[in-house]
């Protein structure tokens, strides 16, 4: 990967050889193609022949001079006028449920509460947060609600009702809503499915894979598993969605390093959109992933990577989100440099119409920005969101995949390093191997 231009080159040893030599030389001011292979003629680690020498010299030079390979650096000079750019909201997660049904023991919200109290959003604070989206959200048409919790279907009445509320501000203020929700499928039905079908642009369902493994993590408060009443449910809901505009979500944590085995399982299922993420928790936690279980991850990745192939080739190809990185197009370059948005274009709202700069904030008042009513309040918060990009993370400027994660994920820097500029050591390992896993499928599926 030549990190700059985006460019994927499929080598073979010799190029792969001499990639790194030839970008010192070219570096250091050595263009000429006769001054290259001279520096690199009878170096000791480079075993070929000449004439096999000179081939893949020509083609790495040619590379460079079509601006492929060590192309330069055009993105950190944008920074500077992009830290100044005016933003605008274009996204809220509304936390319509601070209530759970299930006591899921990796749970960031403690089952639903975050720190505070139980409560469900009322409908007269998600038209405000619907109207200060509105009012927010500058020129910009398309605006997106994610509905969440806790879980969102304790509070469905409410659900249904933002839903036209916000659809009836469409056409008097030029915009368009996009909803989404996020459950845990407990209390899932026919007359939800149906109206989610019909108002959702995307759903996403709750389920760590294995039966063992689901039950382990999220189950009722009283103990029982929730596995064997959600599956039916999902299935429905992929099905009826065409297997399309929808994923189902787990988590894995150290109870379960062979994670691939529950992304299989998922596919086994016959879920074709799946994403199973890292657990993110602390030392304290018996089941958090510690730096000693990266090892077996990565292994599980390729293991996973294989499998994904093999499956293609067999015509059960199904969609792992965290290896879907598009190669060719990518994201704008705002995305690339600073991500989700979070603290300037993607907020969080409380039930009671606070706002924080995403979901993993709520319940901390050092980040507590404002409220739907107001606005925002607390522009110092916005304005140290913004300026956070891969170029002020020192962890991420000679880090390969810091235009797929763009920094990744301000919370977690946060929660383990005190400063959203900081980086998830553990998580960045995982990152780069999986950007590595989406490069070996991409080539893969050329080669089908």
């Amino acid at each position: 990967m030549d990190v700059n231009s985006g460019s994927i080159h499929v080598v073979d040893d010799v190029v792969y050889d001499i990639i790194p030599l030839v970008e010192e030389l070219t570096g250091e001011g050595v263009k000429d193609f006769d001054a290259v292979k001279e520096a690199l003629t009878g170096r000791a680690d480079l075993s070929y022949s000449e004439e096999i020498l000179s081939e893949a010299l020509g083609e790495v030079l040619e590379l460079e001079a079509a601006g492929q390979l060590f192309a330069p650096d055009i993105y950190e000079n944008y920074v500077y006028d992009f830290k100044k750019r005016q933003t605008v909201v274009k996204a809220l997660c509304f936390h319509i449920a601070h209530d759970c049904n299930l006591a899921c023991k990796y749970c960031f919200a403690e089952e639903g509460e975050y720190h505070g109290r139980r409560a469900l959003m009322s409908l007269e604070v998600g038209k405000k947060a619907l109207d200060f989206l509105v009012a927010n959200s500058g020129n910009r048409i398309n605006l997106e609600v994610d509905f969440f919790g806790g879980e969102p279907l304790m509070n469905w009445q409410v659900v249904k009702e933002l839903v036209a509320y916000g659809r009836s501000l469409e056409e008097p203020n030029n915009k368009k809503f996009r909803f989404t929700l996020t459950t845990n499928g407990v209390l899932l039905n026919d007359e939800i499915l149906e109206f989610a079908n019909r108002e959702m642009a995307n759903i996403v369902l709750s389920i760590d894979g294995r039966k063992e493994i689901h039950d382990k993590m999220r189950p009722f408060r009283g103990g029982q598993g929730s596995y064997d009443l959600i599956v039916p449910k999902f299935q429905k809901v992929a099905e009826s969605r065409g297997q399309e505009r929808y994923y189902v979500r787990g988590t894995f944590t150290h109870n379960n390093l062979d994670f691939s085995k529950d992304v299989l399982h998922l596919a086994d299922l016959g879920f074709e959109q799946i994403s199973v993420e890292p657990v993110v928790a602390g030392p304290e936690d018996d089941y958090a992933i510690t730096e000693a279980d990266l090892p077996v991850l990565m292994e599980e990745y390729d293991t996973l990577a294989r499998e994904m192939v093999k499956r293609r080739k067999e015509g059960k190809a199904f969609n792992f989100f965290h290896f879907m990185i598009d190669l060719e197009g990518g994201p704008c370059v705002a995305k690339r440099l600073s991500g989700c948005g979070s603290g300037t274009e993607y907020l969080a709202v409380t039930p009671w119409g606070d706002l924080y700069p995403c979901h993993q904030f709520v319940g901390n008042e050092k980040f507590l920005m404002g409220n739907v009513e107001e606005g925002i309040l607390r522009t110092d918060i916005r304005d140290e969101f913004k300026c956070c990009n891969v170029y002020a993370k020192e962890k991420c400027r000679k880090c390969f995949a810091k235009f797929y994660c763009s920094g990744g994920c301000a919370a977690n820097a946060y929660n383990f390093h005190g400063n959203i500029n900081d980086a998830y050591d553990v998580g960045c390992e995982l990152e780069r191997k999986r950007v590595e896993c989406a490069i070996m499928l991409k080539v893969a599926e050329a080669e089908l």
